[in-house]
Order: C-alpha cells, then structure tokens, then sequence
C-alpha cells in the first residue's frame, strides 16, 4: 500500500473503531465491578476502596492509552507520509549531469503517480531550458570568438609591416566595423537578459504612436534601399515598458527592411488582435524553417539588401519582449516572397 492517501484512511479507521470499543468497554467495567463484586468487598476494607476510586482508575488509564497514541500517532504520520520521503533522496541525487532521468510512475490515478508524473513535466521543461541556455552560451562565445579573431589578424598584419596611407584607411575601416558589430551584439544580448527577466513595471502605451515613431525614422533608410514603408494603424493601447516595445518595433522593422529586395514593401499593421502585423516582401521562407528564425544566433543565407551584418539576436530579442509583455509571436510565410510576423497582446 504505497499511497498515503489510503495510509491516512486505513489509520482513521482504525483510529475510529478503536474509540467506539474503548469508552464502552471501561463503562462496563466499572458496572461489572460494582454489581458482581464478591461480598466481602465493602468500603470498608481495600477491595471496596478500588471499587469506588475504579472510575478514577478508568479516566487515568485512558489518560494512559492516549499518550500512548499519541506517541504511537508520530510514527504513524510517518508511515502514512513514507512514500512521499522515499521521493526526497531520489530528486535529490537529479543534477545537471543526470538532467535525464525520470520517475516514470505508471498510468495510475493515486497521489504518488500523480505526483511524479507532474515532477517528470518539470524535469522536461528543467532539460529543455538548461539545453536552450547551454546551447546559447555556446553560440554566444561563438560569435563573440569570430569578430575578436579578426581583430587580432588585423591588429598583427599592421604590427608586422609599415602600412601606406591607403591601408591604414582601410585597416582602420575594418577594425571599426568589427568593433561595432562586437557592440551591437553585446547590446543584443543586454536586451535579450533584461527582457527574460520581465517587466518590472506595466503601464498604459499607445501601440500604435509607437509604431508611427520607429516607422518615420526608418523611412529614409527604407527609401535610400528602394523599399516602401506603408503604415495601418488603429488605436492600440497595451500595458508594458516603452522601452522594450520601442526595440520591438525596431527589431522587427529593421528585420523587414534587411530580408527585403530592391523595390519591394513593408506593411506594418497595429489592430485589436493581432496587436501588430509586419510583412515584407522579399524571400519565401519555407514553413520548416519559420520556427528557428526567433532561436538566438539563427541567420538565414538569403538575399538582403542590407550586408551589414548582425547579431542574429533581433527575433529572439522580439520573441523574449513579447513573452515579457504576455504575448504571442508568431511569423508565417506569405505564401508568395517575403514573411509575415504577427504580435498578439492581452486586453489593456
């Protein structure tokens, strides 16, 4: 019997019928005493003293037998919660190097399968999560790895030989842009962490002043490119940090304008639900390879019409502001070239 929940039962009944037997047993006792009692027992002699004081003896002796039960009642709260503590060594020994292992419980409805079956989600979502950030640090030292490599070739060609002019310029150029890309991807990961921590402050935003904000300012970069920016908005109130809804906009925006050709388009839309739609014109995403668009450092080897390079963190930092704010993300092949990135908000 490994439940505690029939543990407990089978202790309360036990527990009960015990106390239905007790009180009338010593009250019969005490009757028997005194009705058939020998004759020589008066209350005058020490039989007869017993007699009168045996109630007494009764009361001190069920005095005597609940401490007892009471003594007996620890160990048996012990019993009945014994299933429950053998689990506790067992989720103990679970650690990083044994993120894998399972309890396995069984198809059954009592509290123990129950009960494990809920720790066997949570060590899932543990694993998925440990395996989500080792693989990000990885590919974090990565992309960290490969602009700092370029550095220092860079740094080691100009200490080998004297430099013209011409490629000091040059040399200088690349150090630059190799700086700023390192800038722009420790930005991203700052964002990426400040907004998995979530928000430490809600307040009422209108959606769609912010999107008319990010909108002109990237108007001249979309026209200097060939691509139009066209603009639907509708009263959109949402609860979040200005901020973080500001690098949203941008991100996706800029992501739109980067994956986009020549003389192609981007629509942005601010509704009831969805909140936000971005669409672009540009490649066709196929369906399989939408979902790994918002995982940090995933690029695709497209054509784009910006080559400045990026972190690859602009749809995670999306992705991880959205969930902050309670929201869905979710992107879509239009079905023709380019892609369509859809953000749904709670009710303001």
């Amino acid at each position: 019997m490994r439940s505690p929940a029939r543990r407990i039962l089978l202790v309360c009944a036990i527990l009960l019928v015990t106390s239905q037997f007790t009180q009338p047993a010593a009250d019969r006792l005490v009757r028997l005493a005194r009705d058939f009692g020998p004759s020589w027992c008066t209350p005058q002699n020490v039989c007869g003293q017993l007699v009168q004081h045996l109630e007494l003896f009764t009361a001190l002796a069920l005095l005597a037998v609940l401490l007892l039960l009471l003594a007996a009642g620890g160990l048996l709260v012990r019993w009945c919660l014994r299933p429950v503590a053998d689990l506790a060594p067992v989720i103990a020994s679970v650690g990083p190097q044994n993120l894998g292992y399972r309890l396995r419980p069984g198809p059954g409805s009592d509290e123990l399968a129950v009960l494990g079956r809920a720790i066997d989600e949570m060590m899932d979502r543990i694993a998925i999560g440990y395996e989500a950030q080792r693989r990000f640090a990885a590919d974090a030292s990565h992309e960290l790895r490969t602009p700092l490599a370029v550095q220092r070739t860079l740094i080691e060609v100009s200490m080998a030989r004297s430099l013209s002019d011409d490629q000091l310029t040059l040399l200088t150029a690349q150090l630059l842009e190799t700086n700023e890309r390192n800038e722009r991807l420790i930005e991203g990961l700052l964002v990426l962490s400040e907004s998995d921590r979530g928000l430490l402050a809600r307040t009422p935003l209108r959606l769609d002043e912010i999107v008319a904000a990010v909108a002109d300012k990237h108007r001249a970069a979309a026209a200097e490119a060939g691509v139009t920016i066209s603009t639907r908005l509708r009263p959109r109130t949402v609860l979040g940090e200005q901020v973080l809804l500001e690098r949203l906009i941008t991100n996706l925006v800029q992501n739109a304008l980067k994956y986009n050709r020549a003389d192609g388009t981007v629509e942005i839309e601010v509704g009831d639900d969805p909140a936000l739609i971005v669409t672009n014109t540009g490649d066709d995403v196929p369906a399989d390879e939408v979902s790994a668009l918002f995982e940090p450092f995933r690029r695709r080897a497209a054509a784009r019409i910006d080559h400045s390079g990026g972190a690859g963190l602009g749809l995670a930092i999306a992705r991880s502001i959205v969930r902050a704010h309670d929201g869905i993300i979710a992107a879509s092949s239009t079905g023709h070239d380019g892609l369509r990135v859809q953000v749904s908000f709670p009710p303001a």
